[in-house]
């Protein structure tokens, strides 16, 4: 337990701390500070020295030099135990600092303002602030140190109990959370300069050395199973994405709701007229794209009902209360997100108390490098943003595909783009009416595909994410009454393929892209 008797107290973040700063004058802290915090302070009429009239030592060059002096650091460092420390200090005139609450320039909020300059980047990167962060923790069995104004109930709570002191197992807490927070500004920092010069890249554009700097959201009551934990996390300094929804009723979102809604998103964006998705295991078993977006669910829907069931929907247009019926009317459902709802809409759900009802007004596309971890590693790759030019479009058959097929093979194409390889997808205009997902063969997605959309295959069109190493599932598609196919192209078995289609009167077109998704 250690007695507060002298805090710095200096913040970018004021939110709570006049709460703090009156607690420790209640005590008999004696408070440092600097600038508005100081000001702050005075205006409430709270006592506080100014950190220079302590130093003797004034602020300069504009503010970047405060608190980077001996008589602060010296009084954070001094082991308390330590004869020597102790005379040295004395010997100087320096005094022991019992608290710093400090939190940081707000460098990452910074970067993402639109069309900010470096200048005012560079600007926000603190470095007294982390100085003095970092001392105090490296002496925390003497010193508390708070970067966080979450953490304040906590500190107010405990120094009410003890009396104006602190218990050495906070003061170990709060250090650890000093750390985590340097460690990951400095990664924010690192980021954004190496991208903003292009330094230490590879020609891939990957940087030699890669930090994730993620805060945690909430914690998940459990993760795929059961028996394994599990947490969200937002990308510190980013916004934008799934992240930014906000739930408007039903129960908390699972690990695997949380997946499945990203995508679900991801490929609701790839439409621009009104489109719904429906996923179901990281799969999408409907997507439909019309001009209504109620006439889009319902064959979303139709694509595979049973599928459909407890799946997760995704509506690239804000809901309408016709919508919202046939919605209501398709059965059970975990989760369903859309830009916004029309007056009225969202108190449709209100009887389905467990359904997830989330907004997310930017569907813009987050352009943001991709992550898998391996043991003893991880696997880092460009987002899959690439999107169909169809003037590079090959037909490579003697039967050409007509307006109306070409429609439903871009349509079909860029559903492929979103389902876990090998992917087949049967499609109709701009509807799915079977897919086949996730197989180790081609051929059995193709099978699948054709169970699922049983006699809806005939005259329908065919996208594949990868070429067709043997003419098997081509032919398989052919006499379920395929019509037009789309695919990679580049096997050593083109020839082949291409005369299996001109044998069973196919148009065939070859996209020169292959959107495996694992």
């Amino acid at each position: 337990m250690i007695q507060i008797k002298r805090a710095l107290v200096s913040v970018s973040d004021k939110s709570g701390v006049l709460e703090l700063a009156k607690v420790l004058n209640k005590f008999g802290v004696e408070i440092l500070s600097t600038g508005g915090t100081a000001r702050l302070f005075r205006e409430n009429n709270i006592p506080v020295k100014e950190v220079s009239e302590y130093t003797g030592f004034p602020e300069m060059l504009d503010g970047r030099v405060k608190t980077l002096h001996p008589k602060i650091h010296g009084g954070l460092l001094a082991l308390r135990k330590n004869q020597e420390h102790i005379r040295t200090i004395e010997k100087h005139g320096i005094g022991l600092i019992d608290m710093v609450v400090v939190n940081l320039y707000p460098f990452e909020k910074t970067t993402q303002k639109p069309g900010v300059l470096i200048e005012e980047v560079i600007e926000n990167i603190d470095i007294g602030g982390p100085s003095m962060l970092r001392s105090a923790a490296k002496n925390h069995q003497s010193v508390a140190v708070v970067c966080n104004p979450g953490r304040y109930k906590t500190v107010i709570d405990e120094l009410e109990r003890n009396q104006g002191s602190l218990p050495e197992e906070l003061l170990r807490d709060l250090a650890i959370e000093v750390f985590a927070r340097t460690s990951s500004y400095d990664a924010a920092i690192n980021k954004y300069l190496s991208d903003c010069f292009k330094t230490n890249q590879s020609s891939a554009g990957f940087s030699q050395k890669w930090s994730l700097n993620f805060e945690k959201i909430q914690e998940l009551r459990y993760g795929e199973n059961p028996h394994q934990k599990a947490a969200f996390y937002k990308e510190a300094g980013k916004s934008g994405g799934l992240i930014s929804a906000k739930q408007l009723q039903g129960k908390e979102l699972s690990f695997n709701n949380i997946l499945d809604l990203n995508s679900a998103l991801e490929l609701v964006k790839e439409f621009s007229r009104p489109a719904a998705v429906i996923v179901k295991h990281n799969n999408p078993c409907g997507a439909a794209e019309d001009k209504t977006l109620v006439a889009a669910f319902v064959n979303a829907w139709k694509c595979d009902k049973l599928s459909a069931f407890g799946g997760i929907i995704a509506l690239n247009r804000k809901m309408d209360k016709k919508t919202a019926v046939a919605i209501i009317k398709s059965g059970f459902l975990e989760c369903i997100i859309a830009p916004g709802f029309e007056n009225g809409v969202s108190e449709m759900f209100k009887e389905k108390k467990n359904l997830r009802l989330l907004e997310l007004s930017d569907l813009s596309v987050v352009n943001e490098p991709e992550f898998k971890r391996v043991s003893g590693g991880m696997l880092l790759q460009d987002k899959d943003l690439l999107t169909l030019d169809e003037n590079k479009l090959r037909v490579v058959t003697k039967k050409k595909p007509t307006k109306t097929q070409m429609e439903s093979l871009v349509f079909a194409w860029k559903v492929a783009k979103h389902v876990k390889s090998n992917a087949i997808v049967f499609a109709k205009g701009t509807k799915t009416v079977g897919i086949g997902a996730g197989q180790m063969s081609r051929v059995d997605s193709v099978t699948i595909a054709v169970k699922k959309s049983a006699e809806l295959s005939k005259g329908a069109c065919m996208a594949s994410d990868a070429f067709f190493p043997k003419e098997d599932a081509l032919v398989n598609a052919a006499k379920a009454g395929i019509k037009a196919v789309i695919h990679p192209g580049g096997s050593i078995a083109d020839d082949k393929i291409i005369k299996a289609a001109d044998k069973y009167k196919l148009a065939m077109v070859t996209t020169g892209v292959r959107h495996f998704r694992h």
